[in-house]
């Protein structure tokens, strides 16, 4: 049964023959699964019968299959060694190869013990080929996908649904090109040979992290710019598919495999610790990829936490030489309004929580406003409560100012703004106590001090209970008499 279609082939695919074109290898890849789909019924169910009455324990269609296969093997390893020169032509023979292999084990059900065409792409020069040929079209890729009109826009940007890493084109382009790579290579037979891809992969992943670093530096001049928050962006979709991948089972294996070969290119400059780490699947092995590409997004962060946080303590600034020590008491809180002199903050805080909000992913959004509250805390704490002196009435505006203006800015992202201002919060509890109660807390804290000073075996409940009472649990008893020293109501005075 083979002969004919053995003398079929050859004369087909070899010698003059139109049919026989190096640029084609689909063409007798595709004739051989033909004859294998056609055959395979009268193998079943005329052929196999004869051989089972004969005792044999073989398969008829498998051995059909097995014997064009070693036609298209032979045919395979022909072609490839003399493709090793021409780019093209070799990556459409590998991408039929790959495919061929895929219709033979899932169409044909070629068992997965008998070798396919998978191992004639291990051979020395046709795999360090390959290699080569995929890293030089993946950097083109990447010249191009950063040089692109759109590449840090999102292609889902009117979809908000699906838009939550706003991740621009070009860093999905670069994990989808990656992704493709890893498709390509997880069916090889080889450990060792699929490893080789993995660390081509790594290099081209801290190939594009240093390029989005190089096109960082251009736009670190406007933090606040759309193509500067795309580059974050970028960064952050890369980390969180990386981190997936950390716990993928396919990279899980192969972390398993590079420890039990030791495989110096991926394990290299490792402890044994670290090694230990990996061979527990405790680490993975993008790990230091992950460190370099979360210190880029720290960096890039923190840039623009302090470009913002700059703008608004400018915009502050009268906030801050407010005449805090002379505002009249006020009774009634319904009719108190915002400080005028904050007004210009307030609106810089809102639109700048509004801009972050729309350019940046949820998570680092997350990271953004938790961050500018903390700056906001230091700031206002240092530079308007602790550069002044309160009347009753100027503690009341500013906890006017701050509880019913400021915190309600962060509402909208969170249940308790209040809990990532507490400095001021604290501030303010303490600033408005009524003049008994501050009294009597200046006594204790003062006591309290003295005691210390004189000796350690105070039996007195430490003054931090008191103050937890009033719900001051960030400020260290000697902040609260400093705070306490700036109210300007005391009897006497």
């Amino acid at each position: 049964m083979l002969q004919p279609l053995s003398k079929r082939f050859r004369y087909h695919f070899y010698g003059n023959r139109q049919t026989n074109s190096l640029g084609k290898p689909e063409w007798y890849l595709t004739q051989v699964l033909m004859w294998m789909g056609n055959s395979s019924t009268f193998m079943e169910e005329k052929i196999q019968p004869i051989l089972e009455r004969a005792g044999a324990t073989i398969s008829a269609r498998v051995e059909l299959c097995r014997g064009l296969l070693s036609l298209v093997q032979e045919k395979v390893a022909s072609d490839a060694s003399r493709l090793l020169y021409d780019d093209m032509i070799f990556c459409h023979l590998v991408e039929e190869v790959l495919q061929f292999e895929k219709e033979l084990r899932s169409n044909q059900l070629y068992p997965a013990v008998l070798p396919g065409l998978l191992h004639l792409l291990l051979e020395d020069a046709i795999l360090q080929k390959w290699l080569t040929v995929e890293k030089k079209m993946a950097v083109e890729k990447m010249d191009a996908m950063l040089s692109a009109e759109g590449a840090w826009s999102s292609q889902y940007k009117d979809i908000s649904d699906m838009d939550e890493l706003k991740a621009p084109d070009c860093a999905e382009t670069f994990m989808t090109l990656l992704q493709v790579i890893t498709e390509r290579y997880r069916t090889l037979p080889c450990p060792s040979a699929q490893l080789k891809f993995l660390g081509l992969q790594r290099e081209l992943v801290d190939d594009f992290r240093i390029r989005l670093t190089q096109v960082m530096k251009e736009e670190s001049r406007c933090p606040l710019g759309a193509r500067y928050c795309a580059i974050l962006n970028a960064v952050n979709y890369i980390c969180t598919i990386l981190g997936d991948w950390g716990d993928n089972v396919f990279f899980l294996q192969l972390q398993q495999a590079a420890v039990s070969l030791g495989e110096e290119g991926l394990l290299g400059g490792l402890g044994i610790m670290e090694v230990g780490r990996l061979a527990s699947l405790e680490g993975s092995l993008f790990e230091g990829l992950l460190a370099l590409l979360d210190r880029l997004k720290g960096d890039m962060m923190g840039r623009l936490l302090e470009w913002t946080i700059r703008e608004i303590t400018e915009k502050a600034r009268p906030y801050c030489q407010d005449r805090w020590l002379s505002l009249p008491s006020q009774h009634d809180q319904s009719t108190m309004t915002l400080s005028s002199s904050a007004c210009p903050m307030m609106l810089c805080v809102r639109d700048r929580l509004l801009n972050l909000h729309q350019v940046l992913s949820l998570s680092l959004f997350q990271l953004a406003w938790q961050g500018l509250a903390e700056r906001l805390d230091n700031f206002l704490y240092q530079d308007v409560i602790l550069s002044n002196h309160f009347s009753d009435g100027g503690a009341a505006q500013l906890q006017f100012d701050m509880t019913r203006n400021l915190f309600p800015l962060f509402g909208h992202y969170c249940k308790r703004p209040e809990n990532f201002f507490k400095h001021v919060k604290e501030a303010c509890i303490i600033l408005c106590l009524n003049v008994g109660s501050a009294i009597l807390l200046r006594n204790l804290l003062k006591e309290s001090e003295e005691e210390m000073r004189d000796w350690a075996g105070a039996e007195d409940p430490p003054p931090e209970s008191a103050l937890h009472e009033l719900g001051v649990y960030c400020l260290a008893p000697c902040d609260v008499l400093i705070l306490l020293n700036l109210r300007a109501s005391w009897p006497g005075q």
